[in-house]
């Protein structure tokens, strides 16, 4: 779950399949022992999203957009301009979730939940079936305390 740093940059292979690249930044804060001082640390991650999903984030993820992404880590390496082997670490997204508010677009168009994912093997999870029995009242001061956790 970070902010988006940049708008995404979608393309489309020669196969047709989208492919859409964004950077998020991830932020921890904690105390500095020495000082007592708060200090914030800032990652950054690369992104990509392919299909379906490359589109839904080429038309809705904007730059400063908080946003939630699962997906696998996907590493490699690269040599830059001066010859020094470079490692990288690439987020390859199965799921998407838009966080925050609507953004004002003029359009009265339902953007839906802002929940997207990426087709995958296992199963979806389901609701459990809707119960017509009345409510079963739970009183907790009747349960036993030897529970082992």
């Amino acid at each position: 779950m970070g902010n988006c740093g940049r708008d995404p940059e979608v393309r489309y292979l020669p196969s047709g399949q989208a492919v859409a690249n964004v950077s998020i930044a991830t932020s921890t804060r904690r105390k500095n022992r020495e000082t007592g001082d708060m200090v914030e640390d800032t990652q950054w991650h690369r992104i990509t999203f392919y299909d379906r999903l490359a589109e839904i984030a080429g038309e809705y993820v904007k730059k400063g957009r908080p946003i939630y992404v699962e997906g696998r880590l996907k590493y490699g390496k690269y040599t830059d301009q001066s010859g020094v082997e470079k490692n990288t670490v690439d987020i390859i997204a199965t799921e998407l979730q838009l966080l925050g508010g609507r953004e004002s677009s003029g359009s009265s168009e339902d953007q839906g939940s802002g929940y997207a994912s990426a087709p995958t093997p296992r199963p979806t999870p389901r609701a459990p079936a809707q119960n017509s029995s009345p409510a079963v009242k739970t009183n907790f001061d009747d349960m036993d305390d030897d529970i082992p956790f």
